[in-house]
């Protein structure tokens, strides 16, 4: 059975409190889904900062486990240049477990070195 547009936004929505919920409870409890903020989105998760207060931006995507990781960090990235942010996320809904923890998270390998060091790579084409 294909999703019509109203279930796919209500499954999306779900997701987002899903995950928004458990990174409170973990992380931070600020941390909520972000409102909707029109052209420049800035991700769907808001209050994400690392330790010295650099925002993440992390966009949630649930297409029934499909992954579509060259677009969807492509929309994070944008969302991370819009936030002001020092490094973006996607976080995937897995197939099989609606448990938060079990999700799938990935970046590129600046946005990780920015996570871990607090501090953007330079980035230039090799």
């Amino acid at each position: 059975m294909t999703r019509s547009r109203a279930s796919a936004k209500a499954a999306g929505a779900r997701f987002e409190r899903l995950i928004a919920d458990a990174l409170a409870r973990y992380v931070d409890d600020r941390i909520d889904r972000r409102v909707r903020t029109g052209s420049k989105d800035c991700g769907d998760i808001a209050g994400l900062r690392l330790s010295d207060g650099s925002k993440v931006v992390a966009e949630l995507k649930d297409y029934g486990g499909a992954l579509k990781v060259g677009p969807w960090l492509n929309e994070a990235a944008k969302e991370r240049i819009n936030d002001q942010a020092l490094a973006s996320i996607v976080v995937a809904k897995r197939r099989g477990t609606t448990n938060p923890l079990d999700q799938i998270v990935f970046c590129t390998l600046a946005d990780l070195i920015a996570i871990v060091t607090h501090q953007r790579p330079e980035e230039t084409q090799p």
